[in-house]
């Protein structure tokens, strides 16, 4: 009997368990990612599942993100598990909507110590140890807290900046270093060598090889030219509305300063320039210096102006031509917004994409129907929310997504 469990222990497969298990919880309706059915993979190989209770909690803690699943993955499990369901049953049915919960095969549990003959393919305890109904208050305690360490960074992904405490800003800002701003490339002026054909010859270098073979040109050297990625600018909004969410963006503006040599601005009642306060390796020295350098942090919101000045300035440069610029700011104009659209057009014709992000657009209902958000607009080539840590990749892959082609979805086809 020890050979045979020997033998059974050894022909489990974590990777193929997981899949299965997490392809039925997924027809639940349980939301897994492919990162999470890694994890449970990983836990299964780290703390075999030699009873009910291991096998239980290494799922619930890699598999459940959110309080709300934790019922549907109980009754998933236990339908598994305590010998109701297999899931093989409905393998390669790709038409079946119904939950695999709703529809239990019926197979009569034997009690006490129970033996799965599913995808475990060993013996396992289940004396009812560690059961999810049971009504063990210090138990429950405990798993609780173990729910609650589950997945921090995916909770803290879905959760929108506004809604933060301070812990999750700072804790979600940790997590924003990590996002690059890509943005397309372009041809520069620059050439290095190239094997391809159809390239122009490097006439220099080539009579200089020539010499090498008594003046005869055996070899044409090739030059093409190099692609180097455009130049980011960021203007922030750090106006009183945009207050909860400036500093997230702040952060991020320093990682793409670092990073990408972008280029940053912030503005309120006027704009001012941070590129060089938010340079440096020290984010925490960095992020105060650019505070002091702005004094109207938290004022009023001057859009057309700032723009206005912006592009008198900066427009002209090598800082704004061809460049991808990038707004946070959730559209409040105290001035005119005539006048904002009237900037944001001279900004259009200077840039190679402009990305818009508004908090608000998250909003239920929200639309950019009024104001200075309704002004700018049919000037933007992305509209993005970047309200919350997970939408900050749509932010990412707006930036990095080129021009040609491309048509708002606002502007209307002519």
């Amino acid at each position: 009997m020890a050979d045979a469990g020997s033998q059974s222990e050894l022909a489990f497969e974590p990777a193929a368990f997981a899949v299965r298990f997490c392809g039925v919880l997924h027809r639940a309706g349980v939301l897994v990612t492919p990162e999470a059915a890694g994890r449970f993979a990983q836990a299964l190989r780290l703390v075999p599942p030699t009873c009910r209770e291991r096998l239980y909690w290494a799922g619930r803690v890699t598999l459940v993100s959110e309080q709300s699943q934790r019922p549907l993955f109980d009754r998933v499990f236990a339908a598994v598990f305590d010998g109701m369901l297999d899931p093989a049953d409905s393998r390669g049915d790709t038409s079946t909507t119904t939950s695999v919960v709703e529809k239990p095969r019926t197979r009569t549990p034997t009690p006490d110590t129970r033996t799965v003959d599913g995808p475990l393919g060993s013996a396992v305890d289940r004396s009812g140890a560690g059961r999810p109904g049971e009504s063990d208050d210090q138990g429950s305690t405990e798993r609780e807290a173990i729910l609650a360490a589950a997945s921090p960074d995916e909770r803290l992904a879905q959760t929108a900046f506004a809604d933060m405490d301070p812990e999750q800003i700072i804790a979600v800002r940790q997590l924003v270093r990590r996002i690059v701003l890509a943005t397309p490339t372009r041809r520069s002026r620059r050439t290095r060598r190239s094997s391809r054909a159809g390239e122009r010859v490097d006439l220099r270098r080539t009579l200089r090889r020539a010499q090498r073979s008594g003046g005869d040109p055996a070899r044409l050297v090739r030059r093409t030219r190099k692609d180097r990625p455009r130049q980011l600018v960021l203007l922030c909004d750090v106006s009183g509305s945009m207050e909860s969410c400036a500093h997230v963006f702040l952060t991020l503006m320093q990682g793409a300063v670092t990073q990408g040599n972008a280029e940053a601005f912030v503005f309120a009642t006027r704009l001012t320039r941070l590129t060089s306060s938010l340079a440096g390796r020290d984010v925490q020295v960095a992020l105060a210096r650019a505070a002091e350098s702005a004094p109207d942090w938290a004022g009023g919101t001057r859009l057309g102006a700032n723009l206005c000045q912006f592009v008198d300035r900066y427009g002209h440069r090598r800082i704004v031509r061809g460049a991808v610029v990038v707004i946070l700011s959730d559209g409040w104009e105290c001035g005119d917004p005539q006048r904002l659209a009237v900037q944001m057009a001279r900004l259009r014709r200077r840039a190679y994409r402009i990305v818009w992000v508004n908090p608000r657009k998250a909003a239920p209902g929200y639309a950019p129907l009024v104001g200075g958000m309704a002004a700018a607009l049919p000037h933007c080539d992305a509209f993005v929310s970047g309200h919350s840590l997970s939408a900050l990749a749509e932010v990412a892959a707006a930036v990095g997504t080129g021009r040609s082609g491309y048509r708002p979805f606002w502007v209307p086809a002519t």
